[in-house]
This record gives C-alpha cells, structure tokens and sequence, in this order.
C-alpha cells in the first residue's frame, strides 16, 4: 500500500481529479477526430506546433498518422512544425522566435488544413502568433491547453482544455487526446472506405461515426491509505 502523501499517491490523485472533467470530452474528441479523417484523405494536411513536452507530443502525434496507430491504411500528411530544425532556427535567427511557428503555417498552410496548438500554458506567444497566421491564411486552428480561458484559447477556433493546474497532468490527458483523436480517426476511415476498391468512399454524412463508440470512460480508484476512494 502506497503511503498517504507520497509523490506517487499525490499525482495519481491529481490525474483522478481530471479526469472526471475529461471524460465531457467524448462528443468534440469524436467530431475532432472524424473531421480530421475526411479532410486528411481528401488531400489536406495537419500542422502541430508545441514547445518543449508539447512539442514531442506534436511529434508524436504526426508519427501516428503518417505511420498508423492500429491498422494499416493510406499514410496522411502531418507535419509537427517543431522537427524542421533548420528552417526554426533560420526564422528565430532573422525574425524571432515568436515567428518561428507562424512563418512556417504561412509557408505550408492551404485554406481547409487544420493547425492544432498543444500548450500547457496557453500563453506561448509563438503558439499565439502561429494561431493568427493560420486564421489569415484559412486554415481551422484547434488547440489542447491547460485549464481555460487562456490566449491561446481565445485565438483559436476551438479547443480542448485540461481542467488541472498540474503541468504534468495537462500533457498526460493531452497524450491520451492525440491517440483518441487517432482511433476516431482510424474509425472514420473504416466506416468510409470501399471494400471493392480500397480508398476512402464517398465523405459520410456530417456526424458519421462508425458502428460504435470509442470508449473513453476510465476508472481509477485511488486509496491513499485513509480507505477514502476517488473515481474517475
């Protein structure tokens, strides 16, 4: 039995507190998810940006889709914006690191591709920056920030916010999102994919999600040594 108080025993009960909030995710998790499957297959391109952990958490996220998450399918174009260490360290170099994200969207953003900002904070001025050259240039720009309002939130379309004041718990949730975000993806896809001919079928009607749920109920049940439970 793990100590009341410990550091283990302390984390775990602030990711069960989240995660009741978390779970009101389920319907813009499914949206996110099915939108981003159809304008992927129809040619468009997913942009993520993030800095330090939410930057490898971007990555991690593009290596999904352009690889696969479960099943083998068409690869689709994800750039995280962060891994073009040459051309970041050029725009920081001539323009400033506030404009290292945002030159880049300009640069490789088409009106209808999707920009999705990862930030604990949601106050990275670059994240900001990023977030309006995207609106100029037509993409959709999502965000996944800690708790909300916060700038970043206020400058994007919409966004997912982790309702904790523990970074740590923020960038674990917005872990769990990108691998929702890529089995509603996967799921999409299946349901609107031709057997006969193997590719993406004809987009499914606005709100088609498959033949069933993806399930993102979770239960953890903490005792800290006090026998009181906490459920999530």
């Amino acid at each position: 039995m793990m100590p009341a108080g410990s550091l283990l025993d302390t984390h775990l009960t602030n990711l069960a507190a989240a995660l009741v909030p978390y779970r009101r995710c389920e319907s813009q998790l499914a949206r996110w998810g099915a939108d981003l499957a159809h304008r992927l297959a129809a040619g468009g391109r997913l942009l993520v940006a993030g800095n330090g952990g939410s930057a490898a958490e971007a990555q991690h996220l593009t290596a999904e889709l352009v690889g696969k998450l479960h099943h083998d399918r068409q690869p689709l174009s994800a750039i995280a914006l962060h891994a073009e260490t040459s051309a970041l360290t050029a725009i920081a170099n001539d323009y400033g690191y506030t404009d290292v994200y945002a030159r880049q969207v300009r640069a490789h953003g088409r009106p209808g591709d999707v920009l999705l900002l990862l930030s604990t904070s949601g106050s990275s001025p670059n994240l900001v920056s990023a977030a309006r050259a995207a609106r100029d240039a037509g993409l959709t720009t999502w965000a996944l920030t800690g708790a909300a309002p916060n700038p970043l939130a206020d400058a994007c379309d919409e966004v997912l916010a982790v309702a904790s004041p523990d970074t740590q718990v923020v960038q674990e949730l917005h872990l769990v999102t990108s691998h929702l975000l890529c089995e509603y993806l996967e799921q999409e896809l299946a349901a609107t994919t031709d057997p006969a001919v193997g590719h993406p079928a004809d987009p499914a009607p606005a709100g088609r999600l498959g033949a069933g749920p993806v399930r993102t109920g979770v239960e953890v049940v903490l005792d800290g040594g006090s026998g009181q439970q906490v459920d999530a």
